[in-house]
């Protein structure tokens, strides 16, 4: 019975929002301008910031996955600073963003260009809430990865770069692709650190999740068909994964 329930209270808002979506009205509701333009900033921004997280998460995750002969306290510290943001409150992350990066903060009010409530800080926050998606599937793909073919690699002379760009890059490629996936679609459907961080201007910062959220109140049907699309991302990008993520996580 309570397995019944969790089951209810998980697949059947997704119901409603199928059942309440005003098909008809789709096609016509995802050409208005400012649902396009929210649309391409998003698709745009999320890929940047995916390719980001493939730059800096990836060599992260080598790291923390080659941090086994650390000693106990730096070990469990790296890790809980890297996936802080999985359990942080977007809104704080993007109060932290402000508090570092804004006119007034620590770095920002050196730097000689404004950050705050620009494309790039929309990218900066999507990959603030997104890279650890990334650094934790990486991770698991390579302590699950046999490590034999890098010891032998290295006994016939192979060296350490040689080893990462043949043998332990390709054999972590499939665990790349599904946190690169995850990581595009948090970006996606980020919402709380990009509208405290970058705020909600449209054509520049105003993303799909916060385009989706102004237009409830002034046009539920067309928030319901942004709701929709993102909805349809999501469950996409998980069918497409299956069982790839989770197993490499708990390795």
């Amino acid at each position: 019975m309570p397995a019944g329930v969790a089951v209810a209270l998980l697949v059947l808002p997704l119901v409603a929002l199928i059942i309440r979506a005003p098909w008809t009205q789709l096609p016509a509701l995802l050409a208005e301008p400012t649902v396009v333009q929210a649309l391409g900033l998003s698709l745009a921004t999320a890929s940047i910031s995916t390719l980001v997280c493939l730059v800096l998460g990836v060599p992260l995750a080598l790291v923390l996955a080659g941090s086994a002969q650390w000693p106990a306290v730096p070990r469990r510290l790296l890790r809980a600073l890297i996936t802080v943001p999985l359990v942080l409150p977007p809104v704080v992350g993007g109060v932290a963003l402000l508090l570092l990066l804004g006119r007034r903060g620590i770095i920002g009010q050196w730097l000689p260009f404004t950050i705050p409530f620009t494309p790039a800080a929309v990218v900066i926050a999507q990959v603030f809430v997104s890279m650890p998606f990334l650094v934790i599937a990486v991770e698991g793909a390579l302590r699950a990865s046999d490590s034999r073919f890098e010891v032998a690699a290295a006994t016939l002379g192979a060296s350490r770069f040689t080893i990462l760009r043949r043998i332990t890059l390709p054999l972590v490629a499939p665990g790349i692709a599904s946190g690169a996936l995850l990581c595009f679609t948090r970006s996606l459907g980020e919402f709380g650190a990009t509208i405290t961080f970058a705020g909600s201007f449209p054509g520049t910062t105003q993303t799909l999740p916060i385009s989706t959220y102004l237009l409830l109140q002034t046009d539920p049907n067309a928030a319901i068909a942004l709701s929709l699309v993102l909805m349809v991302v999501s469950v996409a990008v998980l069918v497409s994964l299956r069982d790839r993520w989770v197993p490499g996580v708990l390795a």
